[in-house]
């Protein structure tokens, strides 16, 4: 959690800027007069708990950062913070599981809001053959292991529009988050080398109408794989820890990716049984 030994009219204040919400904007949309808002903001007003949480409501301040509100505010976090071990979440991290292993023989992984890895079916790993031991060291971060040009940079025929999607949901994520941690994260992935455009390789005859989406495009030993990807979150999460973690799921965008994961998933069965 942030430091909370600012006043709660800063917080709040930095949270209505960072919406690009004027003071009548978020009095209009909170059903509150510009003028106690203002005294709120100035300190001149101390806000009630139930107005903190309207307010954190009406900017879509994340979970973790509606505690920090709280505290300053003087009141204690309204939502617990558990690791995913925590018996409480067990049903959750069923929850999870199952929809990854329901995705096979498409990959499918889970991470938390740093983008490290929390958990992967089978059909991950073959896509990761190839990157350097030290990025496949637990902690997994995702972003790093897919841009770093040890990681699967090198293998990501569409690199450059590819890296540019990642930025841009980092970039995105920072700013409705305000999270350090992912500022670092992007200072680092900035600086790796800029792509000259990832392995050479035509589009398939059948992707010529993925103009609406990007693609993510892999060089493996089967040959050009090429997938679309969904992002899931727990649609009325009070836990921290499950508003913060998303699940990927990679679906294939030809039929050629659609058979070599078929095969993937066979030869993997057969070394299994």
């Amino acid at each position: 959690m942030k430091s909370t030994a600012r006043p709660i009219g800063d917080h709040l204040r930095e949270w209505r800027q960072r919406r690009r919400l004027s003071q009548l904007d978020l009095a209009c949309e909170a059903d509150i007069s510009t003028r106690h808002l203002s005294f709120l903001e100035t300190g001149r007003s101390r806000p009630s708990r139930d107005m903190v949480l309207h307010l954190a409501e009406r900017l879509d301040v994340p979970l973790r950062e509606r505690n920090t509100l709280l505290v300053a505010a003087g009141f204690a976090p309204a939502y617990p913070l558990r690791g995913l071990d925590d018996p409480a979440l067990a049903l959750a991290r069923r929850a999870v599981e199952r929809v990854i292993e329901a995705q096979a023989p498409n990959p499918a992984l889970a991470f938390d809001r740093h983008w490290y890895l929390v958990a992967a079916n089978a059909a991950v790993a073959p896509l990761m053959v190839g990157a350097a031991a030290a990025l496949l060291q637990p902690p997994v971060n995702v972003m790093r292991l897919a841009l770093h040009p040890e990681g699967l940079a090198p293998r990501i025929a569409n690199l450059p529009e590819w890296r540019a999607h990642l930025l841009e949901r980092l970039r995105r994520q920072i700013e409705f988050t305000a999270d350090a941690v992912l500022v670092d994260l992007m200072a680092e992935l900035q600086a790796y080398p800029a792509p000259a455009g990832g392995v050479t390789a035509l589009a398939p005859p059948e992707e010529a109408h993925l103009d609406i989406v990007v693609p993510f495009r892999l060089a493996t030993e089967s040959g050009i794989l090429s997938f679309l990807s969904t992002t899931t979150v727990f649609g009325t999460p009070v836990d921290v820890t499950l508003s913060e973690l998303a699940v990927e799921s990679f679906f294939p965008a030809d039929a050629f990716t659609a058979e070599a994961l078929r095969r993937l998933a066979e030869a993997h069965d057969s070394k299994t049984s």
